[in-house]
């Protein structure tokens, strides 16, 4: 939104007619015109409304995916009542409209750095010089050809430049954020799972134990049994005698 506010305020002022400002030091018909379409083949106003477009289309698709949600509760409360609820909350972010989400920023990240490219590759890493020399048909010998205003023209590059370049930083923040959210919350859901089912192992392992350790009580219970009944059993001799 801020990108768009300054380009419709004050970029597309400074780039308003761009081909009047563009000044040649010849006479020759047609060379002017030749010499800017060589070092301007796209103008910078024209490039940045495509990529603002550009961008604003996968944003256009969540939304859909939202409106698409809205219509399938309202389907769903007129068949079984104002009460039943099909989703939580239709613009919350999750099943499929988290991958909706997801891959709209993947989009958005993509059409940043294609732009930023293009840009970069037509005029020579955002610069702006103030005279281009031109040496073309039918320029009769080499042109001086001078920018109107190049130093706020090449502010404005950089600004725009820059604000493209934290868009992308955001996005990709963004990206790491869900992704990281997403394997976390399944992970917590595991082993919440994992938790509450029992380990029949385990389980079988405390019954030998358990038997074992009664096994061993009934064993030195039935010791001292018998050696008493052996000398119940047995005669006193000392008497006997």
């Amino acid at each position: 939104v801020f990108r768009v506010m300054v380009y419709v305020v004050a970029a597309e002022r400074v780039w308003g007619d761009d081909q009047k400002d563009f000044d040649c030091n010849t006479k020759q018909p047609g060379c002017a015109n030749v010499c800017y379409d060589y070092f301007f083949p796209i103008s910078h106003i024209r490039l940045w409304a495509l990529q603002l477009i550009f961008v604003t289309c996968p944003s256009l698709m969540v939304v859909m995916h939202v409106a698409y949600r809205d219509d399938r509760e309202r389907k769903y409360q007129l068949k079984h009542g104002e009460n039943a609820k099909l989703y939580q909350d239709t613009g919350k972010k999750h099943g499929g409209l988290w991958w909706t989400y997801l891959i709209s920023l993947f989009f958005k990240t993509g059409i940043e750095i294609a732009f930023l490219y293009l840009l970069h590759l037509i005029y020579d890493s955002f610069y702006l010089p103030r005279l281009v020399k031109c040496q073309i048909d039918p320029c009769p010998n080499v042109v001086d050809c001078y920018i109107g205003r190049p130093t706020e023209k090449k502010i404005f590059t950089y600004f725009m430049v820059g604000a493209s370049a934290f868009c992308i930083v955001l996005n990709i923040c963004e990206i790491i954020y869900l992704i990281f959210k997403r394997v976390f919350g399944f992970a917590h859901r595991m082993r919440g799972r994992n938790r509450r089912s029992p380990d029949p192992h385990n389980h079988g392992d405390e019954k030998d134990h358990e038997c074992e350790c009664n096994l061993k009580m009934t064993r030195t219970d039935f010791k001292p049994r018998v050696n008493e009944e052996l000398r119940a059993s047995a005669p006193n001799l000392s008497s006997a005698a």
